[in-house]
């Protein structure tokens, strides 16, 4: 799910508004900032139309119009996303393990 999604399903369960409307921190810096200006410069109704865009690989121009940016602009979202993604690619492998692990109980 994009952002845009979890924050519409949020009001479609009936999450409380003070929860859904409070701004998100990025717990790992002590500025004041949220997590969209932080991590990405973008609010995330422009982010959620980049990274479809990108997921789907739509052009850059059809992409802009969409977001209110301009080719160049979402071709620097993309390689931003593409930077992140390669720098957190380890988070999402399975672990690494020297030796087989028997299973407990087995």
């Amino acid at each position: 799910l994009y952002k845009t999604q979890v924050y519409a399903l949020a009001a479609y369960l009936g999450v409380p508004d003070e929860i859904r409307n409070r701004p998100p921190t990025t717990d790992t810096y002590s500025l004041a900032q949220t997590q969209e200006e932080f991590y990405f410069s973008l609010p995330y109704d422009r982010m959620d139309i980049c990274l479809c865009g990108l997921n789907k690989g739509v052009a850059a121009e059809v992409v802009g119009q969409a977001a209110g940016l301009d080719a160049s602009q979402v071709e620097r979202v993309w390689a931003d996303i593409t930077a992140k993604r390669k720098a957190t690619r380890y988070l999402h492998l399975r672990p690494q393990l020297v030796d087989e692990v028997e299973e407990v109980g087995t």
